[in-house]
């Protein structure tokens, strides 16, 4: 292991010879060792800089590349020698190594950048405009940002970087539940142009939007969104092309209605989507669920070994040990092979390591046994078409607490079809009562708040003693799958090609749990926020 003294003389010596050429960096990165799961570190210079030593501590933990920021809106966050300098340093500690891209920004209605990234000045980029008329920045696209952005990628061409995310959200809607594009001058008159639209659409659309009515008029303003954010990227994929392999992080329940056509980026690095950043919001049960049900929504356009989290703490210090790690679980179950810690510019505490180290050998134990098989089960995670496109990212989570086993549904062209009980988000359900989705088998459940008047639907609230209430009605049904019997809020992700059951205690204290299947019952013993595989099912 190399000490702190021995690191500085050994990284001064490589950086004193690091060069831009591409032959510099021609050997191929450290294999990564045998197994599925991968761990990434994105760190900033400034970090590793002010502590040397945790490079050694990531790299003891088990992560095996670490990601460097490099371009953030338009400029170079730090020198492309410093960054080639430092490149070179961390493979020769025997880690690989990728770039994050900040392309856009980050969301905020201010004239500044947020407070993570304190040198970076793009007063020179036009601001977004709301359909209210509030003017925002960091997630519109106007020129020169594809030109800047385009010209940034053909420089870092040079150090050879092999895959460079765009991070801090590609998308142009500043929040999750947003209609994006943006609604200046420039962007309605090029809309109506393009479209054939009146002048008097234009009051139309806005009102559209506003009631989040799904209509052809939203559609084709959507549409115009997604055309504009993939041509970004397409540009800049084609600038990298062929020394980098361009990635993109998806917003949490990130989709069209955002900018973000999701087939567009199904055969890219995709980092899935997720929200709960800090104790506050991760440690409510809805939260957890709606961080895994963001993730199983975005594994539906990623290839496994093509995905990675999002295991972000921010502000850096305000997401526990035991949360960051729980976070971990979320990917075994949706078999996101890539794990991707990170805090910003700021490394979160360091101490955190202590406790992520063995929950990551854990988590990548139980991947490598449930790598490739898919969760089964009676409930099915839905997410449709009015959703991604007009509506907010409210989705009906909480049942996958209950302990029973679930599954992803995908497009249904048109029918919800097979048995089970799908859960219907608000918009999802008032696309049934419109016939836009037809329920074939499946018993449709929808909250109250839908409004949505559906035959044979089951209106259940999304509260836990409901929803508990719910399952004990429709345990004798259960009878071939396992289930935590408990009324403890627990996820069940069964894989039965695997005859495998991974189960995910959701609170905070430890608890004592039995899995029934049939006539047979496992008993467990789960720590808190921790879980267990049960094999031989």
């Amino acid at each position: 292991m190399l000490t702190r003294r021995r690191f500085l003389g050994s990284a001064a010596a490589i950086g004193a010879g690091a060069a831009l050429s591409r032959t510099a960096f021609a050997q191929e990165p450290p294999a990564r060792p045998a197994g599925v799961r991968g761990f990434n570190a994105s760190l900033s210079i400034e970090g590793i800089t002010a502590d040397p030593e945790l490079l050694e501590l990531v790299r003891d933990a088990g992560v095996g590349t670490v990601w460097l920021a490099c371009f953030f809106v338009g400029k170079f966050q730090q020198p492309l020698e410093t960054v080639a300098q430092w490149k070179a340093r961390i493979e020769a500690m025997g880690m690989g190594t990728g770039l994050i891209n900040i392309p856009l920004g980050h969301p905020r209605f201010t004239e500044r950048q947020p407070d993570y990234m304190p040198q970076i000045d793009a007063d020179e980029w036009k601001l977004g405009v709301r359909p209210d008329g509030r003017v925002y920045g960091g997630v519109s696209l106007h020129p020169p940002a594809t030109a800047q952005n385009v010209a940034g990628l053909r420089q870092i061409k040079r150090v050879d970087p092999g895959i460079v995310f765009l991070d801090d959200d590609f998308r142009l809607a500043p929040s999750p539940d947003d209609i994006g594009g943006c609604f200046c001058d420039e962007h309605k008159a090029a809309f109506l142009q393009k479209n054939g639209y009146a002048e008097t659409r234009w009051a139309e659309l806005l009102d559209d939007v506003n009631n989040r009515r799904f209509t052809p008029l939203l559609r084709a303003w959507v549409t115009d969104a997604c055309d504009e954010l993939t041509a970004c990227f397409r540009a800049q994929q084609e600038a990298a092309a062929p020394e980098i392999e361009l990635g993109n992080m998806i917003m949490y329940m990130g989709s069209e209605r955002a900018g973000i056509r999701l087939a567009d980026y199904a055969g890219v690095p995709f980092r899935v989507g997720e929200l709960m950043f800090n104790d506050e919001s991760f440690a409510p049960l809805k939260g957890k669920t709606n961080e895994l049900f963001s993730a199983l929504f975005h594994r539906r356009y990623a290839a496994p070994e093509r995905a990675y989290s999002e295991t972000t703490a921010w502000p850096p210090d305000k997401l526990s040990a035991p949360n960051m790690a729980a976070k971990l679980v979320i990917s075994t179950i949706a078999d996101v092979r890539n794990t991707m810690f990170m805090s910003g510019l700021t490394p979160f505490p360091r101490t955190h390591w202590q406790t992520l180290a063995p929950a990551m050998r854990k988590q990548a134990a139980f991947h490598e046994k449930l790598a490739g098989h898919v969760p089964r089960g009676p409930f099915k995670h839905y997410w449709g078409e009015r959703s991604r496109w007009v509506g907010d990212s409210n989705g009906y989570s909480l049942f996958l607490a209950l302990g029973v086993p679930f599954e992803i549904t995908g497009e249904p062209a048109g029918e919800l079809a097979g048995d089970g009980w799908t859960f219907l988000s608000n918009f999802d359900a008032q696309a049934v009562q419109a016939g836009e989705i037809r329920g074939s088998g499946t018993v449709l459940v929808h909250r109250p708040e839908a409004g949505a008047q559906i035959e044979k639907a089951r209106v259940v609230s999304e509260s836990f003693e409901e929803l508990l209430a719910f399952k004990h009605e429709i345990l004798p049904t259960l009878r071939d799958v396992p289930y935590v019997e408990e009324d403890v809020p627990a996820v069940c992700a069964w894989y039965p090609t695997a005859r495998k059951a991974l189960v995910w205690n959701l609170t905070a204290q430890p608890q004592d749990v039995n899995v029934r299947m049939g006539d047979t019952r496992r008993p467990i013993h789960l720590a808190a926020l921790d879980s267990a595989l049960i094999e031989e099912l």
